[in-house]
């Protein structure tokens, strides 16, 4: 007896001292703590769909507060966004041994939430009933209310809002999804987990939104292009990816006009099997010699255009992805013809050309891409987002986000989005540089082995807003290095941006070279892209 007495007591013990931020999956017909709660039914039903969880297996305890986290986690839920455990913590006070880290890390990723500021998310804050009014309007996509609707159902303890929060204070109010409780609102007062019930379960009976979260996000291309892997490790990434469209490295000018082959009819076939398309890429090497030369041959044009068709069929293919790299400016109006011809002659068979071009910097290198005739003869135009600083140049972020963006803008002022596909880098580089900054030397890296060197170092990377990435610095040998880091958050931030245009779908160089947390990011940003559009 005194054995089963000690037995009884531990598992008490282990009771009493669950985590309350902690919740625990139980049913709400199982909870013998609600017959006094106001939301009994809500909270049934929220726990059935698994949205809510109680704090123990027999209690949901309805009046407790709800956490920053657990909020923000209960909204996941109910979004349907997946968890991304990615390298790089996103808040110092939220760290990866943490129950809600990937909950928090995919929230972050796709833009519901940026914490409090200075690297602060507090997540065992109780959340105020104005913070949960921010998020609500996020998820909702409503805009803030107008200064009539304030006026309208202006609330007792008005001044006591927040004026960072009156917007979506008004907004919710307006919606019903929030309401105030004797012409008050009381903002600064902690949410219950009651209460947080009742709202999401009004959220999910209201048919316009329910139809929104049932909406199924709307495909797009998804390129990846296949370099440094053998087929057997390019099939195994693309399975673990979004990748929808495979561009394996193929075709190649050689010095006399001809074209190198190194096609495989087995991927193709396994592509296809697997429901995937494949555009091989031909490519000039960037040598722009030989391109010279075939461009100003129209016999050599010709029959180059006449051999890509040739690989085309032989191989069952579904395009051509042509990346021509470093044209002279000269032979812009003659690329133009190439371009031309070549999309005649693959239309005529039924397959589809992308064409590969990088941003307008007003220099040389853009100078022979001319984007609106290219963008009327191709099907897509790929922009190459990537690259902003390269490999012997001024040390600075592969592809910031304003960078990108701005790039992307040019773009589409001559090519419409429904063409246009944004090429995204799955890679970094590590540079050394001097003490004024300037740099000496740079080593491209893999995401994966960029999370190695963040780990190897302790680096503690901060988030810069206005470059969308994360920011480190190390000293090694007596040298420095930094880092502009690609992740999961940066490459969503682009993703977003790139989705609120609309654009046709994205591309990834590549493929490989991105850790696992990067697909279900990239997944959420579009799942909370189609939430939010009207």
């Amino acid at each position: 007896m005194k054995f089963l007495r000690v037995v009884l007591l531990t598992v008490l013990l282990g009771i009493a001292f669950l985590p309350a931020q902690a919740p625990v999956l139980g049913s709400g017909l199982s909870f013998r703590d609600l017959d006094g709660s106001y939301a009994k039914e809500a909270i049934i039903s929220l726990t059935e769909k698994n949205i809510m969880k109680g704090t123990s297996a027999s209690t949901f305890s309805p009046a407790q507060s709800i956490t920053r986290a657990e909020f923000l986690v209960t909204l996941n839920r109910l979004l349907g966004l997946e968890s991304v455990s990615s390298a790089v913590a996103s808040y110092k006070d939220v760290k990866p041994s943490d129950w809600y880290y990937s909950a928090i890390q995919a929230a972050t990723g796709a833009g519901l939430t940026e914490g409090l500021g200075g690297g602060r998310f507090a997540p065992k804050n109780a959340l105020t009933r104005q913070e949960a009014a921010i998020w609500l309007q996020k998820i909702t996509g409503t805009s803030s209310a107008s200064s009539v609707d304030i006026q309208r159902l202006e609330f007792r303890d008005h001044a006591a809002i927040s004026s960072w929060a009156s917007g979506a204070v008004y907004a919710m109010a307006k919606l019903q999804l929030m309401q105030g409780n004797e012409g008050k609102f009381e903002p600064q007062r902690a949410l219950s987990r009651q209460e947080t019930a009742v709202i999401l379960d009004r959220l999910l009976q209201n048919t316009v939104w329910s139809s929104k979260l049932a909406a199924k996000v709307p495909d797009r291309v998804q390129l990846g292009w296949q370099y440094q892997q053998s087929n057997a490790e390019f099939k195994q990434s693309v399975l673990s990816s979004n990748v929808n469209v495979l561009s394996p490295r193929w075709f190649f000018l050689d010095a006399d006009g001809g074209i190198s082959d190194s096609g495989s009819s087995e991927l193709v076939s396994w592509a296809h099997q697997h429901g995937k398309k494949v555009w091989a890429m031909f490519g000039n090497r960037l040598n722009q010699e030989n391109t010279k030369a075939l461009l100003a041959s129209p016999a050599k044009t010709s029959a180059a255009i006449t051999k890509v068709v040739q690989l085309a069929q032989k191989y069952g293919l579904d395009g051509i992805n042509l990346d021509f790299e470093n044209v002279a400016p000269a032979n812009r109006k003659a690329f133009t013809s190439f371009v031309t011809e070549l999309a005649k002659q693959l239309h005529d068979k039924d397959i589809t050309l992308s064409v590969d071009v990088s941003p307008d910097l007003g220099t040389d290198w853009t100078e022979a891409f001319d984007y609106a005739a290219i963008g009327k003869q191709a099907d897509y135009v790929v922009l190459m987002g990537y690259d902003e600083h390269w490999s012997g140049g001024e040390a600075g972020p592969v592809a910031s986000l304003p960078w990108v963006q701005s790039g992307l803008d040019t773009l589409l002022e001559e090519v419409e989005a429904s063409k246009v596909i944004l090429g995204m880098p799955l890679y970094t580089r590590d540079w050394t540089v001097n003490p004024s900054g300037a740099a000496q030397s740079s080593e491209d890296l893999r995401l994966g082995e960029q999370t190695q060197r963040v780990t190897t170092f302790g680096l503690r990377p901060s988030w810069n807003s206005k470059l969308g990435q994360y920011v480190a610095s190390y000293v090694s040998g007596g040298k420095t290095h930094q880092i502009w880091l690609e992740d999961s958050r940066s490459l969503s931030s682009k993703y977003s941006m790139a989705l609120e245009r609309d654009v046709a779908g994205f591309a990834y160089w590549h493929i490989g070279g991105e850790t696992s947390d990067i697909w279900p990011a990239l997944r959420n940003a579009a799942k909370y892209h189609t939430l939010k559009q009207p």
